[in-house]
């Protein structure tokens, strides 16, 4: 394509721009003008990089290899990329459309056709080309003429000549979308398996998804429209084996002209296309009566029906790339781009070259590698139920064979489908009857792999951008996780540290946070820890770094001194095996903060799952909430039932020691003072050392409890994480949280449930934290742990703000710092202490927390919930050296 002085030249959105001129034709100037500096990848410039010169003819095969590296990586991601170079050579194109065709993006040629005299009056212009050789320009133009026609004719999807300056200097550049592209379309839609000529279930199956069948004159279905402005998306093979493939054509034509449908190719139509056109091909598989229906049709219907499938494209990416549909599939690498290799893919899958003892291709399961963003949904195999792989999913129910046509309603991932009226046509091959795929799209197969976090260069959160995770750190999460974790199904979440009390309001960065790393520690100061005499933590620096950061008002709830528990339960049996893929019994998991079984008694589990699946029907939620599973962030009392040979080793083989040891000391100190000694100082030292070891004692056996079974346990409730379809945990403030928490203790009759007492506290108000305050003071006086202080209503957006920070009483502090932290010189340097790493690595857990229960309330695939999963595991272990 060329010529004239206002020519228009049209580059796709995606692809490869490949500049062609002699040197001082004027390439880098129409570059500049044209593209951004960002697309433009020059020959020059890369000569520069790989030797400070870019008039080093000697670097130039290093400067290709460059150049050719940076396209690669910027087809690969889908950019628009210009070369701007002298090109003139075949073998030189050569290289570059190779790169595109390994990429399948379309290959555009611009060439800029300058007289000699033009180029040569330019080159002399330029300090840096006065030198060039007389003989270089012609020989480059010579080569570009010999070139020329095949250039045009064969090697690029479009080229275009702009003859002399005039011609260079009109031209005008238009980018254009992909015709797949249609991002900007965001639904509703409702994607429909193949229909292969079955007009009458088409027919039903748009009036079950609320469409309106518009006829023709004659009575025939010719359009169908819906009244809430959904849009019907078909996945192909309209035709063929069925008994109506003229009037399933009839219908969706109809649709697709309205704007009331979209349509992909299927294989089967790309057949009939090449056998109306008179193309040998092999008549089978249902082509003979798809030829003969429509030899009984009008001349102008046939001639339509070709047009309109010759025009059908191989895939749509729609939803802003979230949704992909194609006849067989289409796996991450080919979405969007456009190339014979893609449409083969899209049309016919991904074979192994074998054939199986129907004489079919064996098909390579592609569906289970697949990682990508976008839910992909396709037909061509077809299958007795719709099966959920790794976001993909099948809808050919082999409608014609008897079975059923379904359709999937995005993004409510709904599946809708009725009846054959009959076998219409018998299958080659039996349907294949599928794995149990539950209806969240879960599969035992779909189990995290180590490369999905360490290749990803960390998860993506919607609430603190990405997380990075190392590789020392990610190998020692994998021991853990491989070795100790419960079924992987169930572990669905893993909640995160929680920082202590005190500290400053945070301004609110962006980058990536990583795993393992210091986090940015804050300098220290003063607000670190609590200014009141005697003690570490107290709430008026918990109430007023909230204050600081804007927040109005706060959720103060009591802290149980028990082990952290996540309990996800099903309904029943059912449930579980529909929506998480256990069939073995189980109903569900009480899993620890690193993601082991909380009972080593499997029938203590099952225990437990049925008192709280009773509690939760007395309650009302399954139906409340409406879903069939719950996942509940809780505190298990005593603190004894996980953390026995703990106390046993840690806590009371230290009391003991002590309570051995200071009483002989003292007692020493004594007989040494009776014979005149002065030891006083450290006869103090030493009673008060004993007296702290008897708080100590006290401190850890309070919450130490005999338990018979489940008889003594308690379990207390305080957070919804996520039902079906809902990530409660981000939807619902702390108020409702603990309201359904005091509503399943009220309707537990077992005694195993327990209520969490709590205070919302007005910052604003100096009674209401006063109020708290003395309430804090009271219970922790009395031996409890303490509270926990979490933000009530909306955070301001600017600033990063905790999710909780745990405010615990002095005594309690024994157990974690030790006996004698409370003497002056401990507490000082505790004072002292640093929390910018436990607060950014509370942020960074409980981003991935956040990130986890959206994708599991959204359906995602299991692997995509356990990257984050696994990354909270990460941030919690310890590196492993990597010289091991």
């Amino acid at each position: 394509m060329s010529q004239g002085n206002a020519t228009t030249i049209r580059v796709p959105e995606m692809g490869l721009v490949v500049l062609v001129g002699v040197s001082g034709s004027g390439k880098s100037h129409f570059a500049r003008r044209h593209f951004k500096p960002t697309q433009v990848v020059s020959s020059d410039y890369c000569r520069g990089v790989v030797s400070d010169d870019e008039n080093d003819q000697s670097a130039t095969g290093d400067a290709f290899d460059l150049l050719h590296y940076i396209v690669r990586k910027r087809l690969r991601r889908g950019l628009l990329t210009v070369v701007d170079a002298t090109n003139v050579q075949p073998k030189a194109r050569e290289s570059l459309l190779r790169i595109a065709k390994d990429h399948d993006v379309l290959s555009v040629a611009i060439v800029l056709d300058v007289p000699e005299r033009v180029a040569a009056d330019r080159n002399a212009a330029r300090p840096e080309r006065s030198h060039l050789p007389d003989h270089v320009v012609p020989r480059q133009r010579r080569e570009l003429r010999r070139g020329l026609r095949a250039l045009q004719s064969r090697e690029f999807k479009r080229s275009y000549v702009l003859e002399g300056t005039e011609a260079i200097d009109a031209a005008t550049i238009v980018h254009e979308k992909a015709w797949n592209d249609k991002r900007e379309l965001t639904g509703p839609f409702d994607v429909i398996g193949d229909v292969h000529g079955c007009r009458a279930e088409l027919e039903e199956l748009l009036g079950d998804l609320g469409y309106e069948i518009e006829r023709d004159a004659l009575g025939r279905a010719a359009g169908a429209n819906h009244p809430g402005g959904r849009t019907a998306v078909f996945v192909g093979d309209l035709v063929d084996r069925g008994p109506d493939s003229p009037g399933v054509l009839r219908l969706v034509m109809g649709m697709v002209a309205a704007g009331q449908a979209l349509c992909v190719s299927g294989n089967h139509e790309a057949k009939l296309v090449k056998a109306l056109r008179g193309r040998k091909v092999r008549v089978a598989h249902g082509l003979a009566e798809s030829l003969e229906q429509l030899a009984a049709e009008p001349d102008d219907f046939r001639a339509g029906a070709l047009a309109f499938m010759d025009g059908l494209i191989s895939h749509y990416v729609l939803d802003d790339g979230r949704l992909v549909v194609a006849h067989a599939g289409l796996k991450e690498d080919y979405q969007g781009r456009a190339s014979g290799r893609v449409r083969s893919f899209a049309l016919y899958g991904d074979t192994t070259g074998e054939t199986d003892e129907y004489g079919l291709p064996v098909r390579y399961p592609w569906a289970r590698d697949y990682r990508g963003r976008a839910m992909v949904v396709y037909g061509h195999t077809p299958i007795p139920v719709p099966e959920w792989i790794n976001n993909t999913i099948c809808l050919d129910t082999g409608a014609v064979f008897g079975g059923r046509l379904t359709a999937l309603r995005y993004p409510e991932r709904e599946l809708v489908s009725v009846a054959a009226r009959q076998v219409w046509y018998e299958p080659t091959r039996p349907l294949e009857v599928p794995a149990a795929a539950p209806a969240g799209g879960h599969r035992e197969s779909d189990v995290l792999k180590i490369e999905d976090v360490l290749e990803t260069e960390g998860v993506q959160t919607g609430l603190l951008g990405r997380v990075a995770v190392r590789h020392e750190n990610a190998v020692a999460a994998l021991e853990v996780m491989s070795r100790f974790a419960v079924d992987p199904r169930w572990l669905l979440y893993l909640p995160p540290t929680m920082a202590p009390a005190g500290g400053r309001s945070e301004a609110r960065t962006g980058g990536a946070a990583v795993a393992g790393g210091s986090g940015g520690s804050s300098p220290q100061n003063d607000t670190d820890t609590s200014k009141v005499p005697g003690v570490l933590e107290h709430p008026a620096e918990a109430l007023a770094a909230y204050r600081d950061a804007g927040v109005e008002r706060v959720a103060c709830e009591e802290k149980h001194m028990g082990s952290r528990a996540v309990v996800v339960v099903c309904r029943d049996e059912g449930v579980a095996a529909e929506r998480f893929g256990v069939d073995d019994g189980t109903t569900g998991a009480v899993y620890t903060r690193t993601g082991r079984s909380f009972f080593r008694d499997p029938a203590l589990t099952r225990g437990v799952l049925d008192r709280l699946r009773a509690a939760i029907g007395a309650a009302g939620l399954w139906d409340e909430l409406e879903t069939g599973w719950l996942a509940l962030d809780c505190e298990l009392l005593p603190w004894s039932a996980k953390a026995m040979d703990l106390i046993r080793t840690q806590y009371a083989a230290t009391g003991a020691a002590a309570g051995a040891a200071l009483p002989m000391a003292s007692d020493a100190l004594a007989a040494a003072a009776a014979r005149g000694l002065d030891v006083g100082a450290l006869r103090d030292r030493v009673d008060r050392r004993a007296a702290n070891a008897g708080l100590f004692r006290d401190a850890y056996a309070r919450y130490c409890w005999t338990i018979d079974g489940l008889d003594g346990i308690r379990l207390a409730p305080f957070q919804v994480l996520a039902g079906e379809g809902t990530p409660w945990a981000m939807r619902r403030g702390h108020d409702w949280h603990m309201a359904v928490a005091e509503r399943l203790a009220a309707a537990d009759g077992s005694g195993l449930l327990q209520a969490t007492e709590w205070f919302e506290v007005d910052l604003a108000s100096e009674r209401s934290v006063a109020e708290v305050t003395k309430w804090w003071e009271k219970r922790t006086a009395d031996g409890a742990e303490g509270m926990v202080v979490k933000p009530l209503g909306p955070v301001p957006e600017e600033r990063k703000v905790q999710p909780g920070v745990k405010c615990r009483g002095r005594e309690y502090l024994r157990i974690i710092y030790g006996p004698d932290y409370t003497e002056p010189a401990n507490l000082e340097r505790l004072r002292r202490r640093s929390l910018g790493r436990k607060r950014s690595l509370a942020m960074r857990e409980h981003a991935l927390g956040q990130e986890a229960l959206t994708r599991l309330a959204g359906g995602e695939p299991l692997w995509r919930v356990h990257q984050a999963v696994f990354a909270v595991l990460a941030l919690e272990s310890e590196p492993v050296d990597p010289r091991l």
